[in-house]
């Protein structure tokens, strides 16, 4: 059978010896949450079939059960190349939530948290022929102990809540690697310079010599070598040719690295990077040093058929390429941490995008919450810090009381401050839309659906949305009007030929025109401040039942593109 999601996952860190491991996999329910006590982990089957990487939920899965799973089982055999490398490495690209391993009936692991990347060594407990895989996934949205984003804790969709994702929803693979390798790279680059920056982990490192070798569409522009004296080391190589990565125009570079330890190499990896800077000056947004608006528009992730899983990896870029033709320039990755081919296309394509976690469903009104979501944000800041598309983090949307509680300020203070210090280099909004209590950019969300009421709200600097209006939220949120300032959230309107069972924010417009007209005076009010550094559309397209997407969900344009991207594309009041 083909091998669905089977090109390389991992493209900034890229060798010769990836395994696929997708496709047919053997699957078992657990809801009793008993298959630790009887040892499912040495059974040589399950009861069921599914095709990773799609989650059990999912018609590409095979499965298609909707309903709640507290434990799912997978099994799979496989069979390593001859003569491999030492060192055997079991990649998970997510699952969800939390993860126990075994290889040949033997616990190798276990990981928490469903978006974030992981890996076991494995090479301890290989045999010669016969190995097999079972993996234990434990999942409960309703917990509040989890990161669950926009996954429902109802049995059914509702609102802006969406079908499940449990288990495996990315790729699965092995790498065989030296005993002496690379771990990760973390990539500065100067636009002055110009030069680029590498932090190089390795595994038995000391001693070795590692070899950087940078070239523009084939030509050598740079090359160094360093001497690693530890566990990390660091390169920085002067670039004779300069191409700035832009919004449209994602001039990568190439690189590859070779590992050599004791006249032998042991590594080879390929990447790639991206020359641009990002900043904040005044109220102003900065790329390479010049004032560029922010024309975002909401991407939530979501798939018919594959639900948190894309189909196909074209299915990935196409989202990217809708959002241009639409005339904007990126997007906020919302309430999920996308996977890395993902942010390959839009590195690719120069399209700005946020990174931003699935922090709907965790109870952060306690300062426990940290355990429960500090860990995976680091894991995948250090994994997508060097992709140039990546332009901000925002940790946090929309932290509402839960249950008469208010958030604790003290955990959105102390991931603020943990991601400033492990990324320097990009601005951070702390918490999307609500409740402020560090940072860098004041956000608001605002689906107030009259224009001229919507214009108000926005007048000579104000940042008046809703939540700064509701009396019972007073004293919480107030713009001072120091910060840049940015709309990230707004429009909304619900839109489709059957409007019965649909949701979406507000009164939905009478007719096309209506909806059209709309959209251009929410639009142009934001546009047309001296204040506001950018944008953010919802959304764009429909997921499931909430229809406020300029496409479907089965990503058909609802209207002539062109109209939406003549009014994005008009001159902000705030550009240079």
């Amino acid at each position: 059978m083909n091998i669905p999601r089977n090109e390389y996952p991992r493209p900034q860190m890229v060798r010769d010896s990836f395994i696929c491991l997708n496709g047919e996999w053997d699957f078992e329910i657990d809801n009793a949450k008993v298959g630790e006590e009887k040892k499912f982990f040495l059974r040589e089957s399950l009861n069921d079939k599914i095709i990773v990487p799609f989650c059990p939920e999912s018609e590409l899965s095979g499965i298609g059960n909707k309903d709640f799973m507290n434990a799912v089982w997978y099994r799979k055999d496989f069979t390593l190349p001859e003569n491999h490398k030492e060192r055997v490495l079991l990649h998970f690209g997510a699952v969800d939530y939390r993860a126990i391993v075994y290889v040949n009936g033997i616990r190798v692991g276990e990981h928490k948290g469903g978006y974030s990347s992981f890996y076991f060594d494995i090479t301890k407990v290989l045999k010669e022929e016969g190995n097999y895989i079972t993996v234990l996934a434990y999942d409960d949205v309703r917990s509040g102990k989890q990161c669950a984003g926009k996954q429902s804790d109802r049995l059914e969709s509702y609102g802006c809540m969406y079908t499940r994702t449990t288990g495996i929803w990315q790729t699965v693979w092995i790498e065989c690697v030296d005993e002496c390798h690379i771990k990760n790279i973390r990539t500065v680059t100067d636009i002055e310079t110009p030069s680029v920056n590498f932090t190089l982990k390795t595994e038995n490192g000391i001693g070795a010599e590692i070899l950087a070798v940078v070239t523009y569409e084939g030509k050598e522009v740079g090359r160094g070598s360093v001497k690693s004296t530890g566990d990390v080391a660091t390169l920085n190589i002067n670039l004779s040719e300069k191409h700035l990565w832009e919004l449209g125009e994602g001039r990568l570079y190439d690189v590859s690295f070779t590992v050599t330890k004791d006249g032998k190499t042991t590594d080879e990896v390929k990447s790639y990077f991206g020359l641009r800077s990002v900043a904040l000056s005044g109220k102003k947004f900065l790329l390479n040093g010049k004032s560029v608006f922010g024309r975002w528009v909401l991407d939530q992730g979501f798939y018919p058929d594959g639900i948190y899983t894309a189909p196909t990896d074209e299915a990935l870029k196409n989202d990217i390429i809708y959002g241009l033709q639409l005339g904007f320039n990126g997007a906020r990755l919302h309430e999920k941490m996308f996977e890395e081919r993902f942010l390959y296309w839009a590195d690719r394509l120069g399209y700005m995008v946020w990174g931003e976690h699935a922090n709907w469903g965790l109870d952060i009104t306690e300062m426990e919450a940290i355990d429960n979501f500090l860990p995976e944000w680091m894991e995948t800041l250090e994994r997508d810090f060097s992709h140039p598309s990546i332009i901000g983090w925002c940790p946090f949307n929309e932290t509402w009381d839960r249950k008469g509680r208010k958030q604790c300020d003290g955990v959105i203070r102390m991931v603020y401050g943990v991601t400033k210090a492990i990324d320097p280099t990009r601005p951070c909004i702390d918490t999307s839309g609500n409740f402020h209590v560090v940072t860098d950019i004041f956000d608001v969300h605002d689906y107030e659906q009259n224009v001229e009421a919507f214009r108000e709200n926005y007048k000579d600097g104000k940042l008046n949305c809703q939540v700064q209006r509701n009396p019972a939220q007073k004293f919480r949120q107030t713009y001072d009007g120091v910060l840049p300032a940015f709309v990230s959230e707004y429009g909304g309107a619900r839109w489709a030929l059957n409007d019965e069972n649909c949701w979406g924010y507000g009164k939905a417009p009478e007719n096309a025109e209506e909806f059209v007209e709309r959209y251009k005076g929410l639009t142009e009010a934001i546009l047309g401040s001296e204040h506001i550094m950018g944008f953010c559309y919802t959304q764009l397209y429909d997921v499931e039942q909430e229809v406020n997407g300029l496409m479907t969900y089965d990503r058909k344009f609802k209207f002539d593109p062109e109209i939406f991207k003549k009014i994005n594309m008009q001159k902000a009041a705030i550009e240079d």
